[in-house]
């Protein structure tokens, strides 16, 4: 059952079989979204949150392609999640007929599905299904996880078998990469021990390789400061004092400028996206020697491409490198790094993310918001946010404490996430309640899974950080289209609607807030209710994320720029001529 106690499934004519297994089997509950996207999502977020596989079933045609946004999410993420979908029976299908279609919704799906799957496969012979079962569940969890694609047709699925008697599936034994490590280690270990300035950068495939307690311990023997991506955000609380902040083109003016004057990065579990590096990427922490860990060798071989010099790149999952570094390097003379981290701490004292002027404004300010949810929210709580400013804003102003978690979709980054992930996350925790921050034009991709968390009673509290459009986008128009807002605000073509009349039809508890001063009191009020809570958070339609990169800069020099001479006086490094 790989800890699979929910699956996410929207019925159809190709899927009713299908479904109606998993009523049949003890200990697995379906869950009837209204849209395939949104199944996707809470399948995706099931996984995230229990460290397991999660499960989605769609029907055939646009019940498939439906599913795939929610793919591309646990794809680009590596999420280990196995999508089931029914086919027309194969008596109907097209084969080599040359015709675009013979069945009724009939859709060659595998061939879709496979550039965004570790594993596409049709099932046409009925004794191979606990073969190709088996072999998805391991492909989804092994190496770098992601989702895997089993398409089913109907006649397939009214076939009698012996599942005792069915052909297994058994893995090829793998090479042990790990025991191999030791030049790698022992550059490592040199490079560390020259470090004047180093960085400690952390990613998802520390989570994925469930090495937590690892990383606490290589973070503590180190030393060294810690920037996360925006993937882990939550890996320690921001309190502890080699915490520095998330950095990258909407990262914080201090962790940027902590990283671009950086003369060692050590990277581990991240793949150095742009939205870390900036672009042009041979603008990153050109002054500083790097080390990247990450376990696909292909994310390791794209830097030269790219023109970005790395220094030393070791192929290995995040875990086994600390486990390997902890048996083969019993002491290491650390270098005296007082210095830099006062440096850094000025830069965090001298340009701090929620100004105190936030605070005077009469009207919600998001920055306020942000910082006031962080203070009331609990140890131990689930958030769950979207994409656009409001996750910018939640990475740079958040404070998180001790065993938090936070989850998004940071790289296909898909409006509409949030909503049907935290409905997955709640059904995977046990009901516990989830802190859900979505946008408005986020919470509009799906917000027909408001009627699913009703029909469930989850107890999902939704804060709607509202400014009547994309924010995001409107900053793009801000820079290279001269405050156009074409198709991005109401005046430029969108609609919305009144979200705290709609949430009410739906049978939610609704509050807004509009002032600052009264931010506090409300989120009080709706973490103490019981149930579903929509929280509208008016901000109005002017605020942006402050700062961040525009296209072409490198990520120390962030908008709004900094007087010339402030900026020079903040490098170690040689400021570049832009």
């Amino acid at each position: 059952m790989q800890g699979i106690r929910h699956v996410f499934a929207v019925s159809g004519g190709a899927s009713v079989h299908l479904i109606q297994s998993v009523e049949d089997m003890a200990g697995i509950t379906f869950i009837c979204p209204q849209h395939e996207q949104a199944g996707a999502m809470a399948a995706d977020a099931y996984a995230r949150v229990t460290g397991n596989i999660g499960a989605a079933i769609a029907t055939s045609g646009p019940g498939a392609t439906n599913l795939l946004s929610g793919v591309c999410s646990a794809y680009y993420d590596s999420v280990p999640v196995m999508f089931i979908n029914g086919q027309v029976s194969t008596f109907r299908q097209k084969g080599d007929t040359g015709v675009r279609q013979i069945g009724f919704q009939e859709t060659d799906t595998v061939p879709i599905f496979t550039p965004v799957t570790k594993y596409a496969v049709q099932i046409d012979d009925p004794t191979s299904i606990r073969y190709e079962l088996e072999k998805a569940c391991y492909l989804a969890r092994s190496g770098r996880p992601g989702p895997v694609y089993i398409d089913v047709p109907d006649n397939i699925q009214r076939e009698n078998i012996e599942p005792d008697k069915l052909d297994r599936y058994i893995p090829e034994l793998q090479p042990d990469t790990i025991s191999v490590l030791t030049n790698e280690i022992a550059t490592c270990v040199d490079l560390i021990k020259n470090a004047q300035r180093p960085i400690l950068i952390l990613g998802w495939g520390i989570r994925l390789a469930k090495a937590e307690k690892e990383i606490l311990g290589f973070v503590e023997r180190t030393g060294f400061p810690v920037v996360p991506t925006w993937a882990v955000a939550d890996i320690l609380p921001s309190d502890h004092p080699q915490y520095v902040g998330t950095f990258g083109t909407h990262g914080t003016r201090y962790a940027n400028f902590a990283v671009q004057n950086a003369d060692l990065i050590l990277s581990i579990g991240s793949r150095l996206d742009t939205k870390a590096t900036g672009s042009p990427i041979t603008t990153f922490a050109r002054g500083a020697k790097k080390i990247v860990v990450d376990i696909d060798p292909c994310e390791l071989g794209k830097f030269e491409r790219f023109g970005l010099q790395i220094d030393l790149l070791i192929n290995a999952d995040a875990g086994g490198f600390l486990r390997t570094f902890d048996t083969q390097v019993a002491e290491i003379e650390m270098p005296d790094i007082s210095e830099w981290f006062q440096q850094i701490v000025l830069w965090k004292k001298k340009y701090p993310i929620c100004q105190q002027e936030y605070y005077k404004q009469e009207d919600a300010n998001p920055y306020v918001f942000v910082k006031a949810l962080s203070r009331e929210l609990s140890e131990k709580d689930v958030i769950i946010t979207d994409t656009g400013c409001c996750l910018a804003w939640m990475m740079q102003a958040f404070d998180f404490k001790i065993n938090q978690r936070i989850y998004h979709d940071w790289n296909f980054t898909c409006m509409g996430w949030a909503l049907p992930a935290s409905i997955g996350a709640c059904f995977a925790l046990g009901k516990k309640p989830i802190i859900c921050v979505t946008g408005d034009g986020s919470l509009q991709m799906n917000i027909q899974e408001l009627s699913t968390v009703m029909k469930h009673q989850l107890p999902i509290k939704i804060f709607l950080i509202n400014n009547n459009g994309y924010s995001m986008i409107r900053h793009t128009q801000d820079d290279w289209l001269k405050a156009r807002y074409l198709a991005s605000c109401v005046e430029g073509g969108l609609a919305f609607p009144d979200f705290v009349k709609v949430a009410k039809a739906y049978g939610f508890k609704t509050a807004t807030i509009s002032k600052n001063r009264d931010i506090r009191k409300h989120i009080q009020a709706v973490l103490e209710s019981e149930g579903p809570f929509l929280c509208n958070v008016d901000i109005g339609t002017e605020h942006r994320v402050v700062p961040q990169v525009k296209f072409g800069r490198p990520n120390e020099d962030l908008e709004p720029l900094l007087e010339r001479q402030e900026f020079v006086n903040n490098m170690i490094v040689k400021p570049l001529d832009i």
